[in-house]
């Protein structure tokens, strides 16, 4: 006995030799069985299922392939059995095991062409979430009483506020960092006091307000599509249309504001802290005074270098917070579509704010800021 299957295998007394089923043959019961019935030699030329007491499509299907691989006549089968092999038999069993595959340079057209198609209509519905947004910001302007300040500023303060911590810890330990490694490769050409010059712009240019904005994308960004979508999922946004509230204007435009201007503050604070990182490991690694330090930032920086870190700061939040709403807008299905559209918006806030950077620096190099 087998999991409540069970089979014999005798002799009739005429040398035929008969394979008796008996007990209860469903996927559930069979167990390992139908590894020892095709490990069974020698022929078999009857099979009794006079003692089968139930039978579903898995136990049909194996009383079939015996009687087909061995030849052999059934009796003793139920009238619901009959109709079971019967119905199995009939299935020809030449679907293939694994999926078959084009030849490579098809399977390569075809993704590609399909990339370009979701990349196409991608497009199309991000310029229409923009221009819905757009729509929505004209309709503030006309009236400005329904503009929602009580979101903005808790967003502000989400984004802001509450990132003051994590983004000063990240941009003091980076400022270390920079000044440390540019420090021993400056000595070697008896030039370790340009580790001030190289600490103050590259924070100020680049790493403070890049930095930030990659730790804002994962910290808020994620936040916002994962925020929305689930909103979406629940049909809290249909909701909300369907008792006139326009989605755009209580939950996207506050987050995109928000974030906006967070990233001009948050990006300025960011390479402040940086500075202050170069200055507190210079003091011990090179003797320069802590204070010394800061006064010589004042004397090597340009001025257009805290302009260019404070025209990316917006932009950049601009870019995180459209990336973060837009696909949490894109949910539907799913609890799992959800997950996808938050690491979906994290990758592409932080693919294009590098984009951006390099595009910044390209630019600002040509009008003389380099």
């Amino acid at each position: 006995m087998r999991d409540g299957a069970s089979y014999a295998l005798d002799d009739d007394g005429k040398g035929a030799r008969v394979l008796r089923l008996s007990g209860v043959w469903l996927v559930s019961t069979l167990g390992t069985l139908d590894t020892e019935l095709r490990a069974l030699e020698g022929p078999i030329q009857r099979i009794d299922m006079s003692g089968v007491s139930d039978l579903d499509t898995v136990g049909a299907w194996i009383a079939w392939r015996l009687i087909r691989d061995h030849g052999a006549s059934v009796v003793g089968q139920s009238e619901e059995a009959q109709r079971l092999i019967g119905a199995v038999s009939e299935s020809s069993g030449t679907g293939a095991v694994s999926k078959q595959h084009p030849p490579l340079p098809e399977w390569v057209a075809t993704v590609v062409g399909d990339r370009v198609i979701d990349w196409r209509d991608g497009s199309v519905k991000l310029l229409a979430f923009l221009g819905e947004m757009l729509i929505a910001y004209w309709q503030l302007l006309c009236n400005p009483r329904r503009f929602r300040l009580n979101a903005l500023v808790r967003q502000a303060e989400l984004i802001g506020v509450t990132s003051l911590g994590i983004i000063g810890l990240m941009s003091f330990l980076v400022g270390i960092v920079i000044a440390q490694q540019g420090a021993v490769q400056l000595q070697q050409f008896g030039a370790e006091m340009l580790t001030v010059n190289l600490t103050g712009r590259i924070s100020f240019r680049e790493l403070g307000v890049l930095m930030t904005a990659i730790m804002v994308a994962g910290r808020s960004g994620s936040a916002f599509a994962a925020q929305i979508g689930t909103m979406k999922l629940t049909e809290e946004i249909d909701a909300m249309r369907t008792i006139g509230v326009s989605p755009m204007e209580a939950l996207v435009i506050p987050r995109v504001l928000a974030c906006t201007f967070m990233m001009l503050l948050l990006g300025f604070y960011a390479s402040l802290m940086a500075i202050v990182g170069g200055a507190f490991v210079s003091a011990f690694t090179l003797g320069i005074p802590f204070f010394t330090f800061l006064m010589r930032i004042q004397e090597v920086v340009p001025l257009h270098d805290l302009w260019v870190g404070l025209v990316k700061g917006p932009v950049f939040g601009f870019i995180v917070a459209i990336s973060g709403c837009y696909q949490g807008m894109q949910v539907s299905g799913n609890a799992e579509e959800v997950g996808l559209r938050t690491t979906t918006a994290v990758v592409q806030a932080i693919f294009m704010v590098i984009v951006l950077d390099a595009f910044f620096a390209v630019f600002f190099t040509e009008i003389g800021w380099g």
